[in-house]
Order: C-alpha cells, then structure tokens, then sequence
C-alpha cells in the first residue's frame, strides 16, 4: 500500500515551501480591502497579459515584465490617485466574474463600451477610441472593403464589434478566436483569407509580419472603456477625475505616442489637436525585439529557448504541486467514501453514492470555475492555488473511491470475517486486514490516475494558475512559436510523469509475483 501513498505524500511533503511562496504570493495578488475604499494604498486590477499585445502582455525581451499602453495608462492614473497599481492576471474569461468577486477592482484589456457590456458592469469614461482594419497575407488583393469580405473565409475575435460587424454583413464564413496570434496563424497557413480586427491588434501583430499586409480604410468606431463592479461608483469617479487630468495635461497623447496608437480618432475625442515630437520609442522597441527574437536561425532559437528553461522549470513545480496535493486529498477523501459505499449505513451510502455520481457526471472545468468564482458567494474565497488543489481532489476522489470499492470487492468475505474471529474489532479488520489487500489492487490503477491528473491539471489556468499549459500558451503567442515552445513543455510534462509510469509497472509486477506465491501456496 504502502509505498505508493507515502512516496506521494512525501512528495507533497517536499514541495510545502514551494506552495508556501505559490500562496503567499497570490495572497499579495488578491485585495484585502473593499474596492474604492479611502484607505486601500494601491490599486489593484486585471487583464489578461498572455496573448495581449500591445495592450498588457509580457516584454519579449524580459518575460518577467510587463508592459503595454494600458500597463502605462494605469500606472498614469494610480500616480494621479496617490495609490500604486498592482496588476493581476487572469483569462479573459474570468476577467468579469473575477470582477465581481472583489478579486480586483476594475478591469482594463481593451473592452468595448457596448450596451451588453454596459449592462453588466460600470464603465469610465472612454480611455481609447479605434476603428477596425483588415490584414491580409502579402500575396492577396482585392479584400479591402468590407463588401469584398463576403464569400470568403474571415477570421476575427469572438464577443467584439469586429464579429458583429461581419454576422450583420453576412456572405462570409467567420471563424471566431480566443486568441488573436491563433487567427494570424490561421491566416498564414492558408485557412484564412483575411481578418478584421481592431486597430491596434492589427498594427502590432500585422504590420511587422513580412507576409502580411494592413489594407483598405479603418471601418467603423468603437471606445474602450475601464470596467468596474456595479456597486465601485465612488471608484469609478475617481478613475474618470484622474483619467480627465490625462487627457487635459498630454500625458496620454504621451503614452498613445510612444506606442504608436496616437490617430486622428483619438485626436477628435481628446480635442488635443497638438503635435508634440515624440518618438514612437515602445513601438520601435517592440518590432526590434521581435526581429531579434524570430526567424530560424538555430543560435537564436537556442538562446529563445534557453531562456525558456526558468520559466517552464517553475510551471513544472506548480504543475507538479498542485497535482501531488490533489491526489493525496484524492486518495484519502476516495477511501473514506469507498468504505461509506460499501460498509455505511443507508444514509452514508446514499450520500456516497450521490456524491459520486454528481461529480463524475459533471465536466471538472465547471467544478474548477465554481470552486473560484462560485463559492465566494457563500463568504468561501480560496486561493487560485488552493482552489486548484481542492476542484482536483474532489474531482479525483470520486474516480478513486470506484477503484477502491472495486478493491474492496474483490477481497474475499472469508477474510473480514476470520480477523473478527481473532479478537479483531470491526474497524481493526477494516484496517489492518481489507484495506491493505484491497490498495494492492488498485496501486496500477491508481498511478495511472495520478498521470491523468497531471495532464488535467492544466485546466486551473482559468482561475489563473500559471501552470505548464499556460506557460505554452503566453510564450508560444509572444513568439509565434507553437512547435518549439510545444515541444519543450510536451518534454516537461513527460518527464513529470515517467516516474509515475514506471512506479505502476513496479507495483504491477509486485502484485503478479505476490499473487503467484499466493496461488502456489494453496
């Protein structure tokens, strides 16, 4: 039994400092006073740095930094409120949610001021004013109006203006991102024929490309606005002072300049009609970092992925962490019900029995999701980090206590009842006798489940974990670097579970040696 459960809790064990500094660090990520309060000394917030250039993402030349124009524009307005901003991550899809459960307090990642969006959360004033362009790859001509668009092949984001510009034209077969670097490799290879995004999107990812090309006039208007939970109103007026002063000193003419993204929109919203000589220094600096970073010439690949190596290593023990907790809250909760199933009362079997069933029957992306953004509403906040260990273990106990009551049956009543005839109480059987024959037969299909884990732990990435499958992903868009980056965290997760694969073989063929002494004994 006995090996596999102590070699994961002494694994578990191990890694208590590492989770210790995870959580410290996320307990810093997460406010600790009521959003807009008059004594809160910084200002926290969210968006969702991954794959978001030029608006929040991670400076390709240190990884560790963060950057972008609206990086800059909150840091500009903390300055003007007297408070610090402090940026927390999270996917574009908890963004909201997250939001609402006074995880941060306002939300800035290029969110459109549209009548749905204004029905859920509160709005600033608008901090950006764009228009959307279409990209196209070198080669192709003739797609630079939206009529051209119809009858071909067009790739945007989901839930933007763009997409709802080309269902209300109709004619065009759309395919819809999460993200964009997806649709610009899309339209690379061929699947695409063009796409229409947003202004900024479109120069930062398109125009530096040397296979594609920005064409036709910017199309239509829309506003980006900072998002708010609907009771932060002394918040949000605050916000909108400090974003007035911006506007009315030059300091986000600055900002706009030095990425690029200063045009005659945002001149006619502003009013600023100056021309002040800034040097585009941000965007100039990310096309040279990019050009540096590209290409297939094999030292610059080494050295990209050299410098990889930090970043993967320290998703692996977060991976590694939040699996082996899990699985040890897993393999204790999975026995406890398993023995309930088998040997409880009415009661304790039919609430076994309905806990099963509910959690195998329902996907554990849902269960993750409730776990973070569900059960604060009941006063229950956990940790990304804890919330990832408890959504896993739970999930997997539910698997675990079917192996174990498989196990259990297979023990031959014969066996219970002669450690009774010992003297032995019904728990001192149960523990001493059962038990351990029963874990023999389910250590393989135990091991098996710990790999299954692992791999499934990819899914806290949603309540931003940023595990291994998330650091492919934000350093795979930041590069354009699918193959290499996949490789190399494809290899982490192998060599996390080989020990695993080859503790399962062990223990199968322990228990075939074991089971054959068995047999020649009788």
């Amino acid at each position: 039994m006995n090996k596999f459960f102590a070699c994961l809790f002494a694994l578990a064990l191990t890694l208590v400092p590492f989770v210790h500094a995870v959580a410290a660090d996320e307990q810093a990520a997460t406010p600790l006073v009521v959003p807009g309060a008059k004594d809160s000394t910084d200002l926290p917030w969210a968006s969702d740095g991954e794959a978001n250039v030029p608006y929040v993402f991670h400076d390709p030349e240190h990884e560790s930094r963060m950057t972008g124009f609206e990086y800059d524009l909150v840091n500009a307005i903390a300055e003007k409120m007297h408070r610090k901003g402090r940026f927390i991550q999270n996917d574009w899809d908890g963004l909201i949610p997250g939001l609402s459960r006074d995880l941060y307090s306002m939300v800035v990642d290029g969110i459109e001021m549209t009548p749905e969006h204004k029905a859920a959360v509160l709005f600033s004033r608008p901090y950006y004013v764009t228009s959307e362009r279409i990209i196209l790859r070198k080669d192709e001509t003739g797609l630079d109006t939206m009529e051209a668009l119809k009858g071909h092949k067009i790739g945007t984001i989901k839930d933007t203006t763009a997409e709802r510009m080309l269902r209300r034209q109709g004619g065009s077969t759309i395919r819809s991102y999460e993200e964009e670097t997806n649709a610009f490799s899309d339209l690379r290879n061929g699947r695409l024929d063009a796409i229409l995004l947003d202004a900024p999107i479109a120069m930062y990812y398109g125009s530096i490309s040397d296979d594609m090309k920005l064409v036709g006039e910017p199309i239509g208007s829309m506003e980006y606005g900072i998002a708010f939970a609907p009771g932060s109103r002394a918040l949000r007026d605050q916000v909108d002072a400090a974003l007035g002063e911006l506007i009315q000193d030059g300091t986000l003419h600055r900002i706009l300049a030095r990425w690029n993204l200063w045009t005659p929109l945002m001149e006619n919203y502003t009013g600023d009609h100056t021309h002040p000589d800034i040097a585009p220094a941000e965007w100039d600096r990310y096309r040279a970092a990019m050009a540096s970073t590209t290409g297939n010439n094999w030292k610059v690949l080494v050295h990209r992925y050299v410098g990889f190596l930090p970043l993967i290593g320290q998703a692996a023990l977060m991976t590694l962490a939040v699996s082996a907790l899990a699985m040890v809250l897993a393999v204790a909760l999975g026995l406890l019900l398993a023995l309930a199933r088998h040997y409880g009362g009415a009661v304790l079997r039919l609430t076994a029995g309905f806990y099963v069933e509910i959690v195998r029957g329902t996907p554990l992306l849902i269960q993750v999701l409730f776990i973070f953004y569900g059960l604060p509403a009941f006063g229950i906040r956990l940790s990304p980090f804890m919330a990832g260990v408890l959504s896993l273990g739970l999930n997997y106990a539910a698997y675990e206590a079917e192996n174990y009551r498989a196990g259990l049956l297979s023990v031959p009543r014969g066996q219970m009842e002669a450690a009774i005839a010992l003297n032995m109480t019904h728990w001192q059987a149960l523990r001493l006798v059962v038990v351990p024959q029963a874990f023999r037969t389910v250590v393989p299909v135990m091991t098996n489940d710990f790999i299954s884990l692992l791999k499934d732990s990819s899914l806290v990435s949603v309540i931003t974990l940023t595990e291994l499958s998330q650091t492919y992903v934000r350093l795979s868009s930041t590069y354009y670097d699918y193959f290499g980056t996949g490789l190399m965290v494809g290899a982490a997760y192998l060599l996390l579970g080989l020990p695993f694969v080859r503790l399962a073989r062990m223990a199968e063929r322990r228990m075939g040696r074991s089971m054959g002494g068995n047999i020649g004994h009788h």
